[in-house]
């Protein structure tokens, strides 16, 4: 079962009290819009980055470490995000991280974005395990472990 993150606390809060939360709330800054106020497309990029790796370290793994801790590397083979609604500055959206597939040497983790319960944006960010050598190797026992903790998707992609 997954752990929700109380309103006002911060995922870093969360993992720092050994908690593993699988969302992330977060209110849009201007720094995060272009010019008529609408954010801007990369930052959900930004957000899904911080929430997974926040997420990962909450479980105990660093994401720049598991070659050390679990004896792979990662590496970002597929990304892409899907606009379904407009976010305007101030808007609080939550990024809540969902498991969309595991595979043999490889998983996606799917974020979906909503505001007040509705989808805003989905992303997706597919990673491929490699060994010391970056030869393709299985996704170890304890990663998968944690990735299945992770709830699916709350609303389904379309093929």
């Amino acid at each position: 079962m997954s752990s929700r993150a109380p309103e006002g606390l911060d995922v870093a809060e969360h993992a720092e009290r050994g908690e593993a939360p699988d969302r992330l709330t977060f209110r849009l800054a201007y720094g995060e819009c272009d010019v008529v106020g609408i954010a801007y497309f990369a930052i959900y990029y930004r957000w899904m980055e911080r929430a997974y790796t926040m997420w990962l370290y909450s479980h105990g793994i660093r994401s720049g470490e598991m070659q050390q801790q679990l004896g792979i590397l990662t590496v970002g083979v597929s990304s892409g995000a899907t606009y379904h609604r407009t976010a305007k500055v101030f808007d609080e959206l939550t990024c809540q991280l969902v498991l969309d597939h595991i595979g043999t040497s490889s998983y996606a983790v799917g974020y979906e974005f909503t505001r007040d319960g509705e989808l805003v944006t989905r992303g997706q960010m597919t990673y491929a395990c490699r060994d010391l050598d970056w030869a393709r190797t299985p996704v170890p026992d304890r990663l998968q472990a944690v990735l299945r903790t992770l709830p699916g998707p709350t609303f389904p992609t379309k093929d």
